[in-house]
Order: C-alpha cells, then structure tokens, then sequence
C-alpha cells in the first residue's frame, strides 16, 4: 500500500540560506528566512574538511523586513549541536555544546574543526525573536585564508500554522 502523505509541507520546508561555496574565501551572507508561518527554524551547517585555522563560526541575525530594513545580532545562542570527524559516515553521536553567554555567534572558537567534516545544528524558536522582527539569517563571517573549506547552510522550518501540499507552500522569504 502507498501513501502521498508527506512530510515537506505537512511538518516542514526546506529553505537554502548559504549555498555551497569555499568558506574561507570570505564572508557569507546567509538568505533571509521569514518565521512568520512557522514555530521553529532549524540551521543545518555542513562543511567539509579543510585547513588548520579556518575553524568554523557562525552570526544569527534577525531582521525586519525580506531585505534592507534593520537588520540587527540575535543574541539566543546559548547551545547548539554538533557531529565532527575526519569523515562523516554515520557512526557519530551528537554532541550537545553549551556557552553560558548567550550570543549571535559561537562564543569560543572551535578549535581544530577546519580539518574535519563538520554538522552543526542551531535552532531558534519564532517567540525568541524581537518585537518587530520576522527574519532570520546565518551568516558565516570568513574562516581565514589558510585554505579551503567548503560548506553551506540549509534551513529546515518547522511547526507550520497551516499544512499544505509541499507544491502550495509559500516561498519562506
């Protein structure tokens, strides 16, 4: 028996924030995703191995209008998740990484993850943006210039107002 029951559209969308490009060849400026249908965004970075010294960072944004207006440090980020290795091949565990400031950006760097693959998850709640502000971004400021290392964001939007089929979701911009 089969179903066209669906998750993308049901449960989630899909919105790409930074395409895949060599993050140390400078900064990246993450798309615009609009919360206003959804209760959570989840950011997914991946990244491949790369250099010493060109360890991974993030900055969350928040921002009042799709583009222009005031764009402005959203300052949750109190923990997130990660896998490293050499090479990512599904026998890792999630470490769960908390900082006791809460800040836009990863308040130490981390250390040693330029030469490995990288996944990261951070995820931000609509609530926790401020009054004013439907948009968020994740922008990945310039790792350096010691090598290569390539990597993008995605991000998954969940908990929607409104289920539709995934052809009759709105563009999350």
């Amino acid at each position: 028996m089969t179903t066209k029951e669906r998750a993308l559209g049901r449960f989630f969308d899909i919105a790409p924030v930074v395409s895949v490009a060599d993050l140390s060849a400078g900064a990246s400026t993450g798309n615009r995703v609009h919360m206003k249908n959804f209760t959570i965004c989840t950011f997914v970075l991946y990244a491949d191995a790369g250099t010493d010294g060109d360890d991974v960072d993030v900055d969350l944004q928040e921002h009042n209008a799709a583009s222009g207006g005031t764009s402005q440090d959203l300052n949750i980020i109190t923990e997130y998740f990660k896998k490293e290795e050499t090479t990512l091949d599904n026998d890792e565990v999630w470490t769960r990484v908390t900082q006791t400031t809460a800040s836009s950006e990863f308040t130490a760097p981390i250390a040693a993850s330029a030469e490995k693959e990288n996944l990261y998850v951070i995820e931000v709640r609509a609530d926790q943006l401020s009054d004013g502000f439907e948009w968020l971004s994740l922008n990945i400021p310039d790792l350096g210039s010691a090598g290569t290392k390539f990597g993008g964001v995605l991000a998954i939007l969940s908990g929607p107002f409104v289920m539709r089929k995934p052809e009759n979701l709105a563009a999350p911009q």
